[in-house]
């Protein structure tokens, strides 16, 4: 829940340079060392903190020796089918989701929003002007980041208590929306909370299908709430899901931050393409894009295959990737991803 301490949300201010960095950081910072008044009860960090279900050990366990090696990049298929099957019995689709070719297994939803901000830089073209992101404020750090890694222009979009919490979508400019690559929305809202009906969601759709944008729909707080269940993107997406991607995670929905699994669902054509992005063997193999991105970008990055051995049957976990090591400061970290994706995109 975000609460001021007036018990609303203020109209937001000009955005400063700092919006960038982690609001954890700049929370430590403010707070340094000043002791607490009374024994300290963390209210700040999202993270789950009911037991796992009970069922979850035992099945880990049964399959612990599954984990000694990468899966797909797009997920198991077995998963994918759960998956499906999940969002069909949650949400009143237009028609059952195809696990093979409409949904995506994600390292968690944070990693997934990250990257799909880059690849629908790289798919979504005819904008007239600068390519552009909206983005709720407050919004949830990945949009962001995202957005500016893909070298777009991140534009926040106030969600006030004069809005219920949600962009207003009549104040969107034609030429904006002309210029929009993607429409990070979340329902239930992060922080905010706020539910978008069903007709706001059809609404937004319809925009990015009049426009030519992608709407990311960030649903991982959707089996939270006590009265009726919040409707989903895809609900109102219409039968063939186009323009519309949903991320689900099971950190909150089933306790599991810990495992770091999400999934997307809905527009084949750019989870095709997504999936492409996390797969450089599309670019020659691992060995191929880290000569390649050393000689064009000056990016040292290390083949998968070299942190790995060739297996029994000659395979190697490792081939077909590349480790991008993220421990550099925020400008250095950017520009190294917009020079990643100049040569890879």
């Amino acid at each position: 829940m975000f609460m001021t301490a007036a018990e609303r949300v203020s109209p937001p201010s000009p955005v400063r340079a700092d919006v960038g960095r982690s609001p954890f950081v700049r929370l430590r910072e403010l707070l340094g060392d000043t002791e607490p008044g009374k024994p300290a009860i963390s209210l700040a960090v999202g993270e789950p903190q009911h037991g796992v279900p009970a069922f979850v050990a035992s099945v880990i366990a049964a399959h612990i020796d599954e984990f000694g090696r990468y899966p797909m990049n797009k997920g198991l298929d077995a998963f994918c089918q759960a998956a499906a099957g999940w969002l069909g019995r949650r949400f009143a689709l237009p028609r059952p989701i195809d696990p093979g070719s409409e949904i995506l297994v994600l390292n968690g939803s944070r990693e997934g929003l990250f990257l799909a901000a880059i690849a629908a830089a790289r798919s979504v073209g005819g904008r007239r002007g600068r390519p552009a992101m909206l983005i709720p404020n407050p919004f949830y750090a990945a949009n962001s980041a995202g957005a500016v890694a893909a070298n777009c222009e991140p534009v926040y979009l106030p969600a006030t208590a004069a809005t219920g919490f949600l962009p207003d979508l009549d104040a969107l400019s034609e030429e904006l929306l002309a210029r929009t690559v993607a429409f990070f929305i979340a329902s239930p809202a992060n922080p905010q909370g706020a539910v978008a009906e069903l007709g706001y969601l059809t609404r937004v759709v319809a925009l990015a299908r009049r426009f030519g944008f992608l709407v990311f729909s960030d649903e991982c707080y959707s089996e939270i709430y006590t009265r009726r269940a919040p409707a989903g993107m895809l609900e109102a997406a219409g039968p063939d899901f186009a323009n519309v991607v949903e991320f689900q995670s099971l950190s909150k929905r089933s306790n599991l931050p810990g495992l770091r699994i999400g999934f997307a669902a809905g527009d084949r054509q750019f989870l095709g393409r997504f999936l492409e992005l996390r797969n450089v063997s599309a670019q020659g193999g691992d060995e191929a894009v880290a000569l390649r991105l050393w000689r064009e970008a000056g990016l040292r990055v290390v083949p998968g295959r070299y942190l790995a051995r060739d297996q029994a049957d000659g395979s190697n976990p490792g081939r077909g990737y590349i480790r991008v090591a993220m421990v550099q400061d925020q400008d250095t970290t950017a520009q190294a991803l917009h020079r990643l994706v100049a040569v890879l995109g």
